[in-house]
C-alpha cells in the first residue's frame, strides 16, 4: 500500500491542486516502510490524479480540494482522506492505526477554470 500526502515542509499543504509535492510512504505489514517526497510533474486535477495513479498510490491525505479533484481521483481507485492539517508523518501513522481525523465534507474555496 502507498499513501500520498499533499506536502510543504513537513506539514499537509492544504490546497490540494496547487500542491508542489507530495511525500510517499510504502507500507509493509501496517507499517511504514520508506517515504519518499516527490516533486509534481503537471498541475490540474487530472493530471495530479494521474500522477498519483502512476505512484500507485492507494490513498491520498490532504487539506482542501475540489470537486473536480475529488472526482479525478475517485476514478483512479484513490482513497481520499480530506481536510486534514498538521504535520504530514503523524497524519500517515493515524491513517494506518484507524484514528485520522479528517472532515469526508472538505472543500477548497479558491475553484478556477479548471474545477479547482
Amino acid at each position: 500500500m502507498k499513501i500520498a500526502v499533499t506536502y510543504d515542509n513537513g506539514e499537509i499543504f492544504q490546497h490540494f491542486g496547487k500542491t508542489k509535492q507530495f511525500k510517499v510512504y510504502q507500507i509493509e505489514e501496517k507499517k511504514i516502510a520508506s517515504t519518499e517526497v516527490v516533486d509534481i510533474e503537471g498541475n490540474g486535477q487530472g493530471a495530479l490524479a494521474d500522477f498519483l495513479k502512476g505512484l500507485g498510490a492507494d490513498a491520498v491525505i490532504c487539506g482542501g480540494i475540489g470537486e473536480g479533484a475529488r472526482t479525478s481521483l475517485g476514478k483512479a481507485g484513490i482513497q481520499l482522506y480530506p481536510g486534514v492539517t498538521g504535520a504530514a508523518d503523524p497524519a500517515a501513522e493515524a491513517l494506518l492505526e484507524g484514528s485520522l481525523v479528517y472532515n469526508p465534507d472538505a472543500c477548497c474555496s479558491h475553484h478556477g477554470k479548471d474545477g479547482h
